[in-house]
Parts: C-alpha cells; sequence; structure tokens
C-alpha cells in the first residue's frame, strides 16, 4: 500500500495541512520555513510518496488527460501521429487516451461522448470527416480540441491540415510532364475533406493541360488496403486500361501493389504508380515509389502545441487553422512514355 499524507506528517511530525501546502507548491503563501520544506519533501521521498491524481483532478477540475480519438489505428500515417502526439503530450505533462473509430461515424461519436464523460482536459481528433454535429455539442460546452488531417468548412474549430489540393496536383502533373494522359484515381472516403482536396487537386491538374476527364479512371470508397486492390484489379481489366495509377493514402497503395503484382506486372514497365502518403518501408521496395510526403511529426507537435495553449483559455474567440504543405518526392515509379515532350509542348 502506497505511503499517505498522513503517513509523512506522522514521520516528519508535523501537520497533515503542512504536509498538503507543501505538496501543493504553496508552502510560500502559508509561511512554512524552507526545513521544514525540505524535511517534508525528504520524508516523502523516503516513503516513496505517489500523489492520487485522480484526487487531485477532482480538486483541480484538471485531469492531464487528452482524448485521442483516431479513424484506423493500422494506418501507419496514424499511427505516426498517434505516436509523435503521445510523446509530445507526455514532455509537457499529460497522458493520453486513444480511441479508434474504424472510419465509423457512430463510433466517433460514443467515443467522443465517452472522454469528455472520463473529464479529459481537451481532445485531439483525427475524424472521419463525415459529419460534424457532435463537435459543435464541444464548441457549445467549451470544450478544447484540434482537428488534424480533415475538417468541417462551416465549423469554427482549430486544425492542423495539410495542402491536399497541391500534393495531388503535384502528383498528377508530375505524371503528365512524363507523358501519361490516362491516370487512374483511387481515392478515399466520400465526403471527407482529404478526399475532396485530393480529387480536385487531381481534376485541375488535367484541366491545365487540356486533357479531358474519363470517369471511369476515378475509383474507390474507402482509405483501405481493400480498395487498393480491388480497384486496381477493376482498372487493369478495361479495355483501354491507365498508363499510371494514382492511389490517395498508403493503404491504398499497398492494394494497388499487390493487385499490380499479382497479375504479373512490373512498375514502372508496365504501369507506373504514385502515392499520397510515404511508406515507411518504400525505400526497401524492388521499385521505390514516387510519393506525395506529408510533414507527420510536425503535424502531431503543432496540434498538442495548439490544443495545450486553447486548454489555458477560459473561452475560445480566435481559432488557428494550420496548412503544411506536403512535397513530392521522387522514386522510380514513373516511366516516362515517349511522348511526353511532344504533350508538353502543347500543353495549355
Amino acid at each position: 500500500m502506497s505511503a499517505t499524507i498522513e503517513d509523512i506528517a506522522v514521520k516528519a511530525n508535523v501537520s497533515v495541512s503542512t504536509v498538503s501546502r507543501v505538496l501543493n507548491n504553496v508552502a510560500g503563501k502559508y509561511r512554512i520555513s524552507r526545513d521544514t520544506q525540505k524535511l517534508v519533501l525528504k520524508t516523502a521521498k523516503e516513503l516513496k510518496y505517489q500523489p492520487n491524481q485522480l484526487a487531485r483532478g477532482l480538486r483541480l477540475k484538471k485531469t492531464h488527460t487528452i482524448g485521442l480519438i483516431v479513424p484506423d489505428i493500422s494506418n501507419p500515417f496514424f499511427a505516426c501521429i498517434t505516436d509523435t502526439i503521445q510523446s509530445a503530450a507526455h514532455r509537457v505533462g499529460y497522458s493520453i487516451v486513444v480511441c479508434n473509430t474504424d472510419d465509423k461515424l457512430e463510433l466517433e461519436v460514443e467515443h467522443t461522448q465517452l472522454l469528455v464523460s472520463k473529464g479529459v482536459d481537451g481532445l485531439i481528433v483525427l475524424p472521419v470527416g463525415q459529419g460534424s454535429d457532435h463537435f459543435r455539442r464541444l464548441r457549445k460546452e467549451n470544450i478544447p480540441f484540434v482537428l488534424v488531417d480533415r475538417y468541417f468548412e462551416d465549423l469554427d474549430a482549430h486544425s492542423v491540415l495539410i495542402d491536399n489540393f497541391k500534393g495531388s496536383y503535384e502528383a498528377v502533373e508530375h505524371l503528365i510532364s512524363r507523358g501519361h494522359v490516362r491516370i487512374g484515381l483511387i481515392e478515399g472516403l466520400p465526403g471527407a475533406s482529404t478526399t475532396r482536396g485530393r480529387r480536385a487537386g487531381y481534376l485541375a491538374a488535367l484541366a491545365s493541360h487540356g486533357i479531358p476527364l474519363d470517369e471511369s479512371l476515378l475509383r474507390g470508397q474507402s482509405f483501405r488496403k481493400e480498395t487498393g486492390y480491388t480497384e486496381t484489379k477493376a482498372l487493369l481489366r478495361t479495355d483501354n486500361p491507365p498508363t499510371a495509377i494514382f492511389a490517395t493514402n498508403d493503404l491504398i497503395t499497398l492494394g494497388a501493389l499487390e493487385a499490380i503484382y499479382e497479375k504479373g506486372l512490373n512498375i514502372p514497365e508496365d504501369v507506373s504508380l504514385v502515392a499520397f502518403d510515404e511508406i515507411d518501408f518504400n525505400p526497401f521496395l524492388r521499385c521505390p515509389l514516387t510519393t506525395v510526403i506529408q510533414p507527420r511529426e510536425e503535424m502531431g507537435e503543432m496540434a498538442v502545441k495548439i490544443l495545450v495553449e486553447s486548454m489555458a483559455q477560459k473561452e475560445q474567440k480566435v481559432f488557428r487553422q494550420i496548412v503544411l504543405p506536403p512535397r513530392l518526392g521522387e522514386g522510380r515509379s514513373v516511366r516516362f512514355l515517349e511522348h511526353a515532350q511532344s504533350l508538353s509542348l502543347t500543353a495549355t
């Protein structure tokens, strides 16, 4: 059984209130001598005293706990951000409670309510992106939260995002510059801001080079590996298959790789592939991929910083939206087609 402040008081021969005031750093306010403070702290250390964080949290109305809600903890992108958030929060004295929604809105709502009922001091949410009513309730109750990766245009909230349009535009333009005009797009969850931004970048890149849109090249309904596998197989079975595929997250990319190799095709000789998100083991692939690299660690660090600042305020009036730029990392997964030079000369 751990030592109590009563045990410290008995051994140090002081009052319980004196021990409490020393341990709560208010000894000066009550004019407790430095010698007594040193004695109490020395005794607490000898008895290996550990404060009751639950009782302290109830007294201060703080738990020093942050709730973290992620859509898919198995996704390396979200796993990396989770790890960064946990480390950043620990450095400033907060613990993390992680909930996984499996990209289901109903689970996100349930986990949000659960964490609030547990008394977390604030929330960091990587939302599913298909509903925001529960976040409006948080705002109404003045519960601090920060959205990461996905957001809602009509919701006032702190957010840390990636410029999905820019990343997608540059990826597709990279393919076009190498002669590809039939570019398959495998996208994620409908309605999510990441899906909208990446599709918009794809469409804008085609339009800026005068390439007409072929709706049959737009595939996908989720950010799962299974989506990448089934949609890549479907694209490659068509009479006029794409010469390149743009996979809009790392799990979709894994599925696309499996489908391509299962069909006996090679990258980039038979089909080119560009991925949004950098797969951690990309350097060890037999053909390292060209990828849109997101600053995952910076996203996690920034989310914790903004939340801690937000939790220190009594009322939220100004909301910060941080949009971080991705960058294109060139691998060897894009073939240079012979007509690329003539295409670039006629592009608008």
